[in-house]
């Protein structure tokens, strides 16, 4: 609860320096600050403490997802500070509302009550649409941000909705309630459940980027400031699936066979979206939104699996696709700025201008593709074993071999590196992309070789 409680501190604060003039001091005291609110969400494991009626509840699950999601935005500030380096005026608008976001996420990993997932959901949505069009003299831009709040108003219809007639059906928002609803009642669960449970997976396979709500992902991802960008592929998924797993563990599971045909059907679909789109992918951004599509499939097999509480595995998958995803775009910034292009073709040639930011972002790729000893890797292994042991044996084979033809789409980039002509563009990288960059990749390997303390981390 302290957590949720700084973080808006935070964001506060940065509404309050502008007014004083301390813009130097934003990003440096959301970097500190965030730290330190990192050391005091960790001070909350094993407390298991309830608030607000039962509202919000702090538990290892929400310590251990808030600590990444506080890790992610702590490498995105650090990031923005050459992000936005010309565009100081609106700093503090842009580091308070990505703080709110980060709060909206914070909300979401603690949630026991319908009511506060909503609104966790909607700080997290709503600050996200601002973002997406944030630049506003880009009309990509512009319909990035536009297309994200139709259909994403439309989602939040459909959940709000859903919860109504959850609450129609149980009296009562509270998942444990909602759960204890559903075992007592096995046989007579009445259609204003069932119709609410629909619409309420419908919604958050919106949220998620999963097949058949996918849609807005590549336009949006490809609009969006590349920061942006990196943040939803990053932190809001994070989020968003650990929301899901959260409330389909809770309660809807109890139902069984419903929720899980629901869920495999849209499994299977966004594994075949996502890397069959990414196949013809020519924009970079646009292959990571195919690529973060297709991630969601590999997850969604964790949510099928979520009786057998594979909650370490979400995790450890979740850190392994964030820190490469984080070393990917740490290089993309600059090649982006120097080619002035955010297409494949920005990265032609670049390990002979830049062996070593080739190489690591080919690193990134090779993780991000599940090739060891990256931490990707043992991520898509305990997924597919989950699966397995769960019993989804066509949905697991599905998944094995997309991620067979994921690789190729990851091997566009090394090739566009290393197999054409180099472009004239002077690329220049700041200190910040390198530390995040060469953290990112780091970690990746470590958890890669090492992964227990994660994977147990339950």
């Amino acid at each position: 609860m302290n957590t949720i409680i700084y973080t808006s501190v935070l964001g506060f604060f940065c509404m309050l320096a502008e007014i004083f003039n301390w813009r130097k001091l934003i990003v440096p005291a959301l970097v500190l600050g965030l730290a330190v609110i990192f050391g005091l969400n960790l001070n909350d494991w094993n407390t298991n403490q309830a608030f607000y009626n039962n509202m919000l509840k702090v538990d290892n699950f929400s310590v251990a997802f808030s600590g990444l999601a506080i890790f992610v935005t702590l490498l995105i500030f650090i990031l923005s500070t050459d992000f936005y380096a010309k565009d100081q005026e609106h700093l503090s608008d842009y580091m308070s509302i990505l703080t709110f976001i980060l709060v909206g996420a914070l909300m979401m990993f603690s949630f026991s009550n319908l009511t506060m997932l909503f609104l966790g959901i909607e700080t997290l949505s709503i600050a996200l649409y601002i973002m997406a069009g944030s630049k506003r003299f880009d009309v990509r831009s512009n319909e990035a941000g536009f297309k994200y709040f139709l259909m994403g108003s439309f989602a939040s219809c459909f959940l709000l909705f859903g919860i109504t007639l959850i609450y129609g059906a149980t009296g009562t928002f509270d998942l444990a309630k909602i759960a204890d609803y559903t075992i007592q009642n096995q046989h007579h669960i009445s259609p204003l459940f069932y119709t609410g449970m629909v619409l309420m997976v419908f919604a958050m396979l919106f949220k998620v980027s999963a097949a058949p709500f996918h849609f807005w992902a590549p336009d949006v991802y490809e609009g969006a400031p590349a920061l942006i960008t990196a943040y939803m592929s990053t932190l809001v998924k994070i989020a968003a699936f650990a929301a899901f797993y959260k409330l389909m563990s809770a309660t809807f599971f109890y139902t069984s066979t419903q929720a899980e045909l629901i869920l495999n059907i849209a499994a299977i679909l966004t594994l075949a979206v996502g890397n069959l789109m990414a196949l013809s992918q020519t924009n970079f951004k646009r292959l990571l939104a195919y690529s973060g599509i297709s991630h969601a499939g590999y997850m969604m097999l964790l949510i099928l699996s979520a009786q057998n509480q594979p909650a370490g595995a979400l995790f450890y998958y979740a850190l392994a696709y964030s820190l490469s995803t984080l070393a990917a775009f740490a290089i993309a910034i600059p090649v982006f700025k120097a080619a002035g292009s955010e297409e494949i073709d920005s990265f032609n040639g670049l390990a002979k201008k830049n062996p070593v930011q080739a190489a690591a972002m080919s690193m990134a790729m090779l993780g991000l593709a599940g090739i060891p000893p990256f931490a990707g890797f043992l991520g898509k292994y305990y997924i597919f074993t989950e699966s397995l042991h769960s019993g989804f044996h066509n949905t697991t084979l599905v998944a094995i071999f997309a991620s067979m033809i994921g690789v190729y789409y990851y091997f566009k980039v090394i090739i566009a590196m290393y197999g054409k002509p180099a472009n004239e563009a002077k690329i220049e990288t700041s200190i910040n992309y390198q530390l995040v960059l060469w953290v990112c990749l780091a970690l990746s390997i470590a958890f890669g070789l090492y992964p227990a303390p994660i994977l147990n981390i339950f």
